[in-house]
């Protein structure tokens, strides 16, 4: 279905762009290829070069493709928009401004618009995310959880587009803020045990005097779910598979839970289960849930959580886009939102996946979460 799509989308910027340019015959043929390429490329790069999930091609050639493709979707977007409107001129018979809107250069000059605006897109996706600060007002806090920070990083997707070196960057910036906790919400890797060893192997020295906890996101899945799981164990961080760990501080504590990822299923492993992860949790330390996905907030809730981590979405990627990605994700997207008497605080994410590489409007965060009681 999505070469289906593909194809069509490519079809149609080869007739309303590439073929009415004025260029020699040769030159639209190549630049018609190119876009059949682009389109496809996810296809191609999957039987020659790794997978759809783990690209394995030189970091610029990544880059490379990722601009060209977000660009074709930029472009079909203007051009169907021009479209649309030169529709509508046309039905109003506005003669003048639909020989404007007929212009031979019009539309290649939205579809130069849109090759600027995804090379800003890639470069935003491959800088190393900012700190995003967030306090968050929880009722019945212990007092000595009152001023407690949680680091939240996630959808790192270290890859050969995110490698090593960047890891190491996010890794000291993460370090820097000396947060009491750090919690890692799943989609740490693309790729191979193997394939990505050098580009995880920063994730070691994350620190935090309550330590480090992950659990999976759905790309975990699909590269080799259970040798990363003693990998992340290797270094140093609690991964909690439907499971949980108690945080103590003075006398108080919280409960740290985490579930696995709905993809799971195709992989025969564990689906995800908030009454396990929470079964067995102290009644009167109030609940933290780390769940990769959003979209279970509303159940989560009813199970008393009282604040739930996720990610996953990417904050939508793009302006305009990210209406599309929350409702793909019950309606959360990014930000802080108070569901049902819980609140959800869905990040940014400080990566993404390599094959669809961009930020448009949207950026990567460290988010340093500051947890405050609600009743003073």
């Amino acid at each position: 279905m999505l070469s289906v799509v593909a194809i069509v989308l490519a079809s149609y910027l080869v007739l309303r762009v590439v073929f009415p340019l004025r260029l020699p015959w040769p030159v639209r043929a190549g630049l018609a290829v190119l876009v059949y390429g682009l389109a496809l490329h996810h296809r191609i790069v999957a039987r020659f070069a790794g997978s759809m999930a783990s690209p394995e091609l030189p970091k610029l050639v990544i880059a490379a493709l990722g601009t060209g493709f977000i660009a074709l979707l930029l472009t079909a977007l203007f051009v169907l928009l021009l479209d649309v409107v030169t529709l509508l001129l046309w039905a109003l018979r506005r003669r003048d401004a639909l020989a404007t809107m007929r212009g031979p250069w019009l539309r290649p000059g939205a579809a130069a618009l849109a090759l600027l605006l995804s090379a800003y897109g890639t470069w935003q996706a491959m800088v190393v995310p900012q700190v995003r600060q967030i306090e968050v007002s929880i009722a019945g806090l212990p007092q000595a959880f009152d001023g407690y920070r949680v680091l939240q990083l996630t959808d790192i997707h270290a890859s050969r587009l995110l490698t090593g070196d960047w890891v190491a960057g996010v890794v000291a910036a993460s370090n820097a803020q000396q947060a009491d906790l750090i919690v890692i919400t799943g989609d740490l890797v693309d790729g191979s045990v193997t394939a990505r060893a050098n580009d995880v192997r920063p994730l070691a020295d994350l620190r935090a005097p309550d330590g480090v906890i992950a659990i999976t996101g759905n790309h975990e899945y699909y590269g080799e779910y259970r040798g990363w799981m003693n990998a992340f164990r290797a270094m140093g961080m609690e991964v909690l598979e439907n499971a949980h760990v108690r945080v103590e501080r003075d006398g108080a504590a919280l409960t740290i839970a985490g579930v696995t990822d709905p993809v799971a299923e195709r992989y025969g492993q564990a689906l995800p289960d908030i009454d396990a992860a929470i079964a067995g949790a102290d009644p009167q330390a109030p609940i933290i849930l780390l769940d990769h996905r959003p979209v279970e907030a509303r159940e989560n809730a009813k199970r008393g959580v009282v604040l739930q981590l996720s990610g996953h979405t990417h904050g939508g990627h793009i302006i305009g886009m990210d209406r599309l990605v929350a409702r793909a994700n019950g309606g959360f997207v990014s930000g802080l939102y108070p569901v049902d008497g819980m609140q959800l605080y869905v990040s940014n994410g400080a990566g993404l996946w390599p094959g669809f590489a961009t930020r448009i409007g949207v950026p990567s965060e460290i988010a340093v979460i500051t947890l405050r009681r609600a009743d003073g």
